[in-house]
């Protein structure tokens, strides 16, 4: 262990960071991913600390002709976290924080989770929207997808970024924003991981918190149709500061619960109010006093709380699987579909999410982000999440199931974050459109025409029709394949 580790740094003696070698301590926790059905064995995990530890973690790999897997919290359900035989470049101690509470301004390292980005803007009563689960990383998140509680009211996460330190495929270290390199800028909001390593954010912040309105109402699934149509008619028309979700779900083994509740289907309404939590009571007032529930958990909230909301539910290491569609419209049969398909997941963590948009996420200037997600008042999440191997090809069907039901009423595409490997290129192109497209593969013929970022949703630069390495997010031997059709 000792000579392979000494080696390793010899070749890198310009590394600041800690490098990670099989055998070596730490190599299994630092290669662990959020998604337990990926278990990849890298070369090298090299855990950077600045931007000038990534760029010689690239060089390094680029000499040696080795695979790159970029790493921010490893959340990526897709397995792109890490890689078997190549060189992860972990920035997950990249952790830097700068809040200006004055500008409503701060600088993050790429190396944080939403918990910790939440946890530091929320002691200047500041925030933008963030991941739903608290470890999601936010390099990740902003880059690939931008969605979270705060969408109706602030838009996606891209619309608030103000710059960028990058790295790029040739180790040059850039600053963009509107004003340097626009372009690139352009396309980190919503382009994903295909043009660099981004190692620093700045983002625009916003007066919320720290306390808001929640609702956590709790329904029997036998009023599911019901309930799903009140929320259509109620949401369609509320204003940008309520958000939540209605969510098909498995009732907890909690003390709120009653007995004869606990461990069977059940409706979970959340009920968001991001103003002043006085004035939430007036505005809710139809979605907190509908029906007969069997649990309601209504009063001022903690923000950091609401983000944490999610964590029991995605619990790190479980097994995920994970599919994401726009709805341009849901009338009653797309709900009796959604209903009727909801509590065949067997999987008491497995659950399906139906989330309104509209408000500032119908507002967003398009031309202006990469993004392209679709105008539409509706999108859903079908989370399959389980524990065991001997689950997965009950709970990939059931998952792939419910997508085949809702194909009727669905927009057909996904951000990138959102797309499984089982999916292929059409639907990420579909997403993007030709125009964005083509936009995209010129950056990448700019700044990554190797197609050294190609463990994602790849943008292959128009010399290739495909990335360079097809099989490594795949499953090891003897793993599962979460990826037939």
């Amino acid at each position: 262990m000792v000579t392979r580790e000494a080696g390793t740094r010899g070749r890198l003696s310009r590394f600041a960071g800690e490098l990670i070698v099989p055998g070596g301590r730490g190599y299994d926790e630092a290669r662990s991913l959020y998604n337990g059905m990926y278990d990849k064995r890298p070369t090298l995990i090299a855990r950077c600390t600045s931007a000038e530890d990534v760029s010689v973690a690239l060089a390094y790999a680029r000499e040696n002709g080795l695979v790159v897997a970029v790493r921010g919290g490893g959340h990526s359900t897709q397995g792109f976290s890490s890689c078997d035989g190549g060189v992860v470049i972990d920035t997950g101690p990249i952790k830097g924080i700068a809040v200006d509470r004055d500008a409503r301004t701060g600088r993050f390292g790429a190396g944080l989770t939403w918990g910790e980005l939440d946890a530091a803007t929320q002691a200047h009563g500041l925030a933008l929207t963030g991941g739903r689960v608290s470890h999601t990383g936010i390099a990740g998140l902003t880059l690939g997808s931008g969605s979270g509680w705060l969408e109706r009211t602030l838009g996606y996460t891209c619309v608030s970024l103000i710059s960028a330190e990058v790295v790029t495929a040739d180790g040059a270290i850039l600053r963009a924003s509107a004003e340097e390199h626009p372009e690139l800028f352009w396309g980190l909001r919503g382009g994903g991981g295909n043009f660099g390593v981004v190692t620093k954010f700045e983002f625009r912040l916003h007066r919320i918190g720290p306390l808001m309105l929640a609702g956590r109402i709790w329904y029997p699934r036998a009023v599911a149709g019901a309930l799903a149509r009140f929320y259509r008619d109620v949401m369609e028309g509320a204003p940008d500061d309520i958000g939540g979700a209605l969510r098909f779900v498995t009732a907890p083994s909690a003390e709120f619960v009653p007995r004869e509740h606990r461990g069977r289907p059940a409706c979970l309404l959340l009920m968001i109010f991001f103003g002043d939590p006085g004035g939430g009571g007036k505005k809710a007032r139809a979605l907190l006093s509908w029906g007969r529930p069997w649990a309601k958990l209504v009063g001022p909230t903690p923000y950091l709380e609401l983000q944490r909301g999610a964590d029991d539910q995605h619990r790190w290491g479980s097994r995920e699987y994970s599919r994401v569609d726009y709805l341009d419209w849901l009338p009653d049969p797309a709900i009796d579909a959604l209903v009727d398909c909801a509590p065949d997941a067997s999987s008491p963590l497995s659950s399906v999410m139906l989330c309104p948009l509209g408000g500032a996420v119908s507002r967003l200037d398009r031309s202006t982000v990469a993004l392209n997600t679709p105008d539409t008042p509706w999108m859903y999440y079908t989370v399959a999440t389980w524990q065991q191997p001997s689950e997965d090809e009950r709970q990939l069907a059931w998952a792939r199931r419910f997508m085949r039901m809702m194909r009727p009423w669905s927009v057909g595409v996904a951000p990138a974050n959102f797309i499984e490997l089982d999916e292929g290129t059409a639907r990420l192109r579909a997403y993007y459109g030709e125009e964005k497209l083509a936009r995209l593969t010129a950056l990448k013929d700019t700044y990554d025409p190797d197609d050294v970022f190609a463990l994602n949703q790849n943008i292959p630069p128009s010399a290739r029709t495909s990335g360079p390495f097809p099989d490594a997010g795949k499953p090891r031997a003897g793993e599962q394949s979460a990826h037939a059709n």
